[in-house]
């Protein structure tokens, strides 16, 4: 079987391009080693009428990316739809105070000010400066850098802001959250709102460009909520078969890629582990950098060294139940927002982001409750809900426990699993009404886990590596080959590269666009 292009991976990334490259007639075969299509994009039955999103939830940035834009129309025809709120995101601090964000500039303006004077115009101003620098923002932040396209708008930024007005921008792009939070808010609410989205990006407080990863993604929420596929992840994953498949592409699960073949320099197509081959024009891993340069093909030297020294970030835990009813927050004005953080603050989301990084099960978890069954009521009975958590702040490898509670190895067990999830799930009772007597069951997935379902996700990190500015922008994955593989006709694509993490699908949307699509 000859294909122009074999994928390997069925993550967003490989799914945008495989639909991208399938619509110009191309012929295209994507490769999924495990079970179902779709790396993070994955629903299961918690209980018997109840589904819930193992890994990814919102879609956000893919609804807002160039690859939502270009498939969007598509992948409707084939059921993908979204569920939304008016309120896609709140704090709810250990005292019960809480601070919703609404789709309404005005009206967060009105609130925040009422907190404290100023703390709302601030707002206005800074979501209102990526409203300004969109064009030039989302192209860094998602374009494909190494372009002709880039390097125009860059010589227009330029020209528009002069050589120090560009130094003064990236200077002040490049602010950590805490700094930003800190001088230009006087709010503890405010702060603590926006504090926890940082981990999100696989970024900390104190991380260089947090800050203005922070306001880009307060001007998305407030722009375009915080949306969830109807239905659950895993029909966004079956909307992008049904069009690739519809466009005359293949797609096989349980092939297990084992090699890259390549003859004078360039890809020829790849083998099985069974032994099949299958040539190809190109080839598209959506895989990390150690099963690209080393599982799937030999390594030059400057590969070699680079895959050695990339390192991964933190890692991830999903904690998920069903409920006998709604959950009934303690603090009204909690039931129809998307996601909630538990979270006392920017010192709280740093300390349990440290401890995580430090190898401890963090005594106080950043969590992150998700509401999908007050968005998308199909996802249960009804009456029923589904309650959707993420840790974004778990340890790859454990060295102990923050508090001393909790007896551990290097490695996550299935009791120290459970034992970090009652942590968690005593943190979140305090919060509703009767917990432990609607709590009808509770699944639990340990960094291990999450792993063993999908091997990009090394450690349980979310984030394909982690994703401090030296292994970001224009050094991702490595510095020293950005934007090119040294093979012909391969293409890295994945979360290990620009432009990282999520699900907007942009190394997918990018790799496609250099095929012709």
């Amino acid at each position: 079987m000859a294909v122009d292009h074999v994928i390997i991976g069925s993550g967003i990334n490989a799914l945008v391009a495989a639909a991208l490259l399938s619509l110009k007639d191309d012929k295209v075969l994507v490769l999924e080693r495990e079970d179902r299509i779709g790396g993070c994009l994955r629903t299961d039955e918690l209980i018997p009428g109840f589904s819930h999103d193992v890994m990814a939830a919102t879609f956000v940035l893919f609804m807002t990316s160039p690859a939502g834009a270009a498939l969007g129309p598509h992948l409707a025809r084939h059921g993908m739809d979204y569920c939304h709120s008016p309120h896609p995101t709140a704090v709810l601090r250990p005292d019960g105070e809480a601070l919703v964000l609404a789709m309404d500039r005005a009206e967060n303006i009105r609130r925040f000010n009422a907190l404290a004077p100023g703390d709302g115009t601030r707002h206005g101003t800074d979501v209102g400066a990526i409203e300004a620098d969109a064009p030039f923002l989302f192209s860094l932040l998602g374009g494909d850098l190494w372009s002709w396209p880039t390097l125009k708008l860059m010589f227009g930024q330029v020209r528009r802001r002069g050589l120090k007005g560009m130094a003064a921008w990236f200077g002040s792009a490049l602010a950590p959250a805490r700094g930003w939070l800190e001088t230009q808010y006087q709010s503890p609410l405010v702060q603590a709102l926006w504090a926890p989205w940082v981990l999100h990006c696989g970024l900390t407080p104190e991380s260089a460009y947090s800050a203005q990863m922070g306001k880009v993604i307060a001007f998305a929420l407030e722009a375009a909520g915080a949306p969830i596929v109807k239905g659950g992840a895993g029909q966004a994953a079956e909307a992008f078969r049904k069009l690739i498949e519809e466009k005359g592409g293949t797609l096989r699960t349980g092939a297990d890629v084992a090699r890259i073949l390549t003859a004078n320099g360039r890809t020829t197509g790849v083998r099985l582990a069974d032994g099949e081959e299958i040539a190809a024009k190109n080839v598209l891993a959506s895989v990390t950098p150690s099963q690209l340069w080393g599982r799937l093909l030999d390594a030059p030297p400057a590969e070699a060294e680079a895959t050695r020294a990339f390192r991964h970030g933190r890692g991830d835990f999903q904690l998920h139940f069903a409920l006998d009813r709604a959950p009934e927050w303690l603090t009204p004005g909690l039931d129809q927002v998307a996601l909630i953080h538990l979270s006392d603050g920017i010192d709280a989301v740093s300390r349990s982001a440290n401890e995580a990084e430090r190898g401890l099960l963090p005594a106080v978890p950043t969590i992150c409750v998700g509401q999908p069954s007050q968005l998308d009521p199909s996802r249960c009975p009804d009456g029923k809900a589904v309650l959707w958590l993420q840790i974004p702040d778990a340890p790859r490898v454990i060295k102990g426990d923050a508090a001393g509670e909790i007896t551990t190895g290097a490695d996550w067990t299935e009791a120290t699993r459970e034992a970090f999830a009652d942590r968690i799930e005593a943190i979140l009772s305090r919060h509703i009404k009767d917990f432990a007597a609607i709590k009808l069951a509770r699944r639990a997935y340990s960094p291990a886990d999450l792993q063993a379902m999908n091997m990009n996700l090394v450690g349980g990190d979310p984030y394909g590596g982690s994703c401090t500015i030296d292994q970001f922008f224009l050094w991702r994955p490595f510095a020293h080959s950005p934007g090119a593989c040294p093979i012909k006709g391969l293409h890295h694509i994945g979360a290990s590269t620009h432009p990282g993490p999520g699900l907007g699908g942009g190394s997918g949307f990018n790799a496609a666009k250099r095929l012709g699509a």
